[in-house]
């Protein structure tokens, strides 16, 4: 890993750091209309920028509301198709969201299990749990392109939002994902993530843009590429739509944003 890897990562922590602390104020990973606007969100506004990337009232209602932090690109447990007595993996889970979304589905013959690299947000998901009753969740801190801590072979889903691309080799990244899942078509993950029309060069990518989903993007075509190389088969782009579009620059050239909910098998 160079410098400027270790600058990100530094930079993601402190980023959602304050996010977990203060809520989602200067993220872009949220719906256009909200994406670095700047002004500190309100619980109604959270509520809503929710909402808009995929997830309904119902369900936000059924979960502790402070693992909802406004941050995300889609609702991967929408397309998830979770069942009773699953092993889910969440790689991202931040405060909780979709790993509480998946726990009220795998019940107690089920399991959950969140994984995250901020101290902050670990602290915020592990007080969710215990004060809500969550017997079912579990949240572990790691680096996921690195080593996910979870055994070889034993999820049956694995799903993450908007997590992905802050990572710097997307290779590694989901060749740990299959690690970890069951063999034999028994494993599979569906991913909420962006990707770009044009990729940065590495030379101009600048730390704060990436660890707020844009500069770490990948290309469609790359993206689910990299899934292919780490051994996953019947690939599926389950959903896609745009999401932001840069302002024209020398620096990104118009860049167009897009979100894609990704499906594949081991």
């Amino acid at each position: 890993m160079d410098n400027n890897d270790i600058n990100i990562k530094e930079k993601i922590k402190e980023r959602y750091g304050k996010i977990a602390l203060f809520g989602n104020s200067d993220s872009c990973c949220m719906p256009t209309s909200e994406c670095c606007s700047g002004e500190e969100s309100s619980g109604a506004s959270t509520i809503q920028s929710t909402e808009a990337i995929g997830y309904n009232q119902t369900e936000l209602a059924s979960i502790p509301q402070s693992s909802i932090l406004g941050v995300g690109c889609g609702n991967p447990t929408k397309f998830a198709h979770i069942k009773e007595g699953h092993v889910v993996v969440d790689l991202g889970s931040g405060a909780g969201i979709d790993a509480f979304l998946a726990a009220n589905i795998v019940k107690d013959a089920g399991k959950v299990i969140g994984i995250d690299m901020t101290d902050k947000m670990l602290e915020k998901a592990r007080h969710n749990a215990e004060k809500h009753g969550y017997k079912n969740v579990e949240f572990r801190q790691g680096d996921i392109e690195k080593r996910i801590p979870v055994e070889d072979n034993s999820a049956d889903m694995v799903i993450s939002n908007c997590v992905i691309n802050l990572t710097s080799n997307k290779v590694n990244t989901f060749k740990e994902i299959h690690r970890i899942l069951k063999p034999n078509g028994a494993g599979r993950m569906v991913i909420s993530d962006l990707v770009t029309s044009k990729e940065m060069d590495e030379h101009s990518v600048n730390a704060e843009d990436w660890c707020s989903c844009i500069d770490g993007a990948l290309t469609k075509e790359n993206y689910l590429n990299s899934i292919r190389e780490a051994g996953f088969t019947n690939i599926e782009v389950l959903d896609e739509k745009p999401y932001i579009e840069m302002e024209n620059s020398d620096e990104d050239g118009g860049r167009k944003i897009s979100s894609l909910v990704v499906k594949a098998i081991k």
